[in-house]
Order: structure tokens, then sequence, then C-alpha cells
């Protein structure tokens, strides 16, 4: 394995690892462990665990800041129809389907109180809505969007798509947030 071939496959332990038990809950020795290496080797190639959450924080968020990129910067992407506007939301839909991903990014914009942390969440989002901005589209259009986006994060964030018996109250809006992409995202990845 190249050395960047190690790196990534830390990185998608961590993020597995992380996306388990937070910052706070998941040492670099668990990260080891997932990832089938010593202790040591991840610090050596990470440094501190910080370091380390940081680095998978980033990936999952630039993922999703590369994801409407790839569709803004697509020639034939009107973001004024109704198709280009369903193009950004299916970016990010197919995004949904990866929990651990989505797990590590709503561990980071909850670990704010951690200023390098709080810091890099802040400058991540900025991206994206720097990104998104860049279909024409209002920033009050970009904030709903995002704010949209988040509504579906904590809903697969706390497994309500597994809970959708027609006796749970929240039942209904996870049906009307999720619409047509709901059978979709229950269906295993």
């Amino acid at each position: 394995m190249s050395a960047d071939e190690r790196r990534e496959a830390i990185l998608e332990a961590a993020t597995r690892a992380f996306a388990r038990g937070g910052y706070h809950g998941t040492s670099t020795d668990a990260v080891a462990k997932e990832a089938g290496v010593s202790q040591p080797y991840v610090v050596r190639m990470f440094g501190t665990k910080l370091e380390l959450f940081l680095a998978v924080f980033e990936r999952a968020v630039g993922g999703i800041r590369d994801a409407f990129a790839a569709v803004v910067d697509d020639p034939g992407f009107d973001p004024t129809t109704e198709d280009g506007r369903e193009r950004m939301a299916m970016a990010y839909t197919e995004l949904l389907q990866d929990h651990a991903f989505l797990q590590v990014m709503m561990h980071g914009f909850s670990a704010g109180g951690i200023d390098e942390i709080a810091a890099a969440a802040r400058s991540c989002m900025g991206e994206v809505f720097a990104t998104i901005r860049r279909t024409g589209w209002t920033d009050e259009e970009v904030r709903d969007f995002i704010a949209y986006g988040m509504l579906l994060n904590v809903m697969v964030s706390m497994r309500a798509l597994e809970h959708l018996e027609p006796d749970d109250p929240l039942a209904p809006l996870t049906a009307c947030a999720f619409g047509a992409d709901l059978e979709m995202l229950q269906s295993p990845a």
C-alpha cells in the first residue's frame, strides 16, 4: 500500500469510529483498531486526535462542497429551472446515503465548544454557502436550501427513516421531508 492509500484507509476508519463516538468519545486507539494499525502509527501520520478529527470533518464537509460544485460547474446546469434545483437537491440526497459521513458532520457541528472544530465548521459551512451561492440564487434561497438540508441531516442522524410506523408522530414529517427520495434512502447503500 502506498502512503496515500494508507492515509485514505485510516481516514475511512476514522470516519467510521468518529461517526459512532464523536470527537470526545473516540480515541486514537479506537481509530487504530478500526483501521487495523497501531495507535502510534495513527499519531505519527496525523499528530493529535484533534488533527485527525479535523481531517475527517473537513473531508466530509468538503464532499458536500464538491458535490454542489460539480452540479454548478456543469455547463448544462440551469439554476433557474426546477430541474436545476432538483439536481442540486439530488447531489445532496445521494450523500445522505453515507451515514458515517453524516454523523461525523453532525458531531463536528455539535463540538463547537472546541475552538478549532468550531472554526473548521464555520469555514466549511461558509465554503458550502459560497458554492451554492454561485447558482445565482438569493441569499435567502441559499439559506432555505441549506436549512432544508440540515433538517434532512437531523432526521437521518436520529434514524427517523428507520421508524416510519403509522403511530410515530414524526413519520408524517419524515415522509414529507424526504418525499420521493424516502425509498432510496431506506435501501442499504
